[in-house]
């Protein structure tokens, strides 16, 4: 796994929102990810620059998606994930400092409605990531 940071006078700099984007939209479809999506909101919302979202089949690949995604992220260099959703079966929420990725169940995507919340962001295109 490519580290994707850098240390400068001791201290790990990132690289940017842009590759944790891209990496973690990797790891979510080499897992088997459906649906997935990367939304850039940093024009709506100073909250992330990006929301990565998906769906899960089940309550198991829900939770293998958020431990790999945790491993993985970790391996490149990336430190204090926050992960939210660690009782639920339905949704689950890794916080990443300016990348936010939503890892949710076909009807709790449905009842929530992120995509469409965030309907007037950006949408990355998945096929030019994936192959990047």
């Amino acid at each position: 796994m490519e580290n994707i940071f850098e240390v400068k006078e001791g201290v790990l700099v990132g690289k940017g929102a842009d590759e944790i984007a891209k990496l973690a939209t990797k790891i979510l479809d080499s897992k088997k990810a459906s649906d997935l999506r990367v939304l850039k909101i940093d024009s709506k919302t100073v909250i992330a620059d990006y929301f990565v979202i998906c769906n899960g089949r089940s309550s198991t690949q829900i939770r293998s998606l958020a431990d790999e995604l945790e491993f993985k992220l970790g391996i490149a260099g990336l430190q204090d994930i926050r992960i939210d959703g660690s009782d639920s079966n339905e949704w689950k929420v890794l916080d990443c400092k300016d990348v936010i990725i939503h890892i949710f169940s076909e009807e709790a995507r449905k009842f929530y409605k992120l995509d469409r919340l965030w309907a007037d962001c950006e949408e990355i295109d998945i096929n030019e990531i994936l192959n990047s």
